[in-house]
């Protein structure tokens, strides 16, 4: 009997995609095939499809080119149950879900557990794999298959483009806890002997910036100053409407604009989720003594690794987040996720604002790489099929 196909969007080399018809794997026993209603444009897809990175490596570390192993893209990713296996508990067809990406010891049913998983770190798994980002087929297709314990269901009526954006709320959450478990100087509350953080700046109004600032505001409650540098004017009076006080680094000196909200203390605490190189070199001048650095943004080209010189300096501490990992529920399921769709299904972060591009097809994935994230207006894409 011929295997099952469907229709993916395929990333074949650099900056190039088809829309072909692929195997559509069969769930085993602990998986289920979710059918794909929405899936989020991340800046780790704009990178891979620009060829400025490749995380498909085979075991000695070796990147596997895109020529010889074309890649499906799409990790923040909300469906339909379509099919599930006999061993499979907790959910039934037709109904909806969000999907963490990462295949883990815990998701696997893997035993015993690396010691990345016991400790609730899983994104750190010793067997750590992740759809749409390290070569296993990700949400650019009609279908995807899934360990079960990788699936949170939805529990309200929210619209699937909105539910997509669990995975990124997710990264933002793993971060804030990251910061707040961190042995710093300063910390967002009072314990030991940290003072607590009266400023901080957020490098980056993009939709990380945005839902950080949300987060920091809405969840933590984080009362102190809240600035957010962004050269974008939309993304500017976003960040206002959540909470901040936006900077325009086009317009206006940074480092001086920071030393006068400031009356000369500088910033606790600055968050890059920019990625951009120049802001570390910025850093001697915003970064009080002794103050943390959260590095959340990747890429940071264009800039010679010295100037780390000058922020080596300052004693900071530096937090290095990486993805949504956070433990595991009771019935194994990723308590990060759980954790952001309730923000986002409880109204106390809104994602909806930060949608300004959605594609209603496959056959649109190609164009939605085509230069839409570089005009003004935009934010975020979702794919919405």
């Amino acid at each position: 009997m011929a295997s099952a196909t469907m229709r993916a969007a395929v990333l074949v080399d650099v900056g190039r995609i088809e829309v072909r018809d692929v195997p559509r794997e069969a769930p085993g026993p602990r998986d289920i095939l979710v059918r794909v209603e929405a899936v989020g444009l991340c800046g780790t897809d704009l990178h891979i499809v620009a060829g400025h990175a490749n995380y498909n490596r085979d075991d000695r570390g070796r990147i596997r080119p895109l020529h010889v192993h074309p890649q499906i893209l799409g990790h923040e990713i909300a469906g339909v149950v379509a099919e599930r296996g006999q061993s499979v508990e907790g959910l039934l067809v037709g109904e909806r879900v969000v999907i963490d990406q990462g295949l883990t010891c815990v998701s696997e049913s893997r035993v015993p557990e690396c010691e990345y998983c016991l400790s609730g770190d899983s994104h750190q798994c010793e067997h750590y794999r992740e759809h749409g980002i390290t070569g296993l087929p990700g949400g650019f297709a009609e279908f995807i298959t899934v360990p079960a314990l990788n699936a949170v269901r939805i529990e309200s009526d929210i619209a699937a483009d909105c539910a997509a954006l669990t995975e990124p709320l997710g990264c933002i959450i793993h971060s804030t806890d990251f910061l707040t478990r961190a042995s710093s100087r300063y910390a967002l509350g009072v314990g030991g002997r940290a003072q607590t953080i009266q400023a901080m700046l957020i490098c980056g109004g993009g939709p990380a910036g945005l839902l950080f600032v949300q987060y920091l505001r809405n969840v933590i409650g984080f009362d102190g100053l809240l600035l957010v540098s962004e050269p974008n004017a939309k993304r500017r009076g976003l960040a206002e409407r959540f909470g901040a006080l936006a900077i325009d680094p086009n317009t206006v000196d940074v480092v001086e604009a920071v030393s006068e909200l400031t009356a000369g203390r500088q910033l606790e605490l600055l968050i890059d989720a920019a990625g951009a190189g120049d802001v570390y070199g910025a850093i001697p001048g915003l970064l009080r003594k002794q103050g943390t650095v959260l590095m959340y943004g990747h890429g940071h080209a264009g800039v010679d690794f010295s100037v780390m010189n000058g922020v080596q300096f300052l004693e900071p501490t530096l937090v290095s987040p990486a993805g949504a990992s956070g433990g595991h529920e009771a019935d194994g399921r990723p308590t990060t996720y759980v954790r952001a769709l309730r923000c986002i299904e409880e109204g106390v972060i809104d994602v909806a604002s930060l949608i300004t591009h959605r594609y209603t097809s496959l056959d649109r994935v190609a164009s939605a790489f085509a230069g839409d994230h570089e005009k003004p207006e935009y934010v975020k894409g979702v794919v919405a099929l």
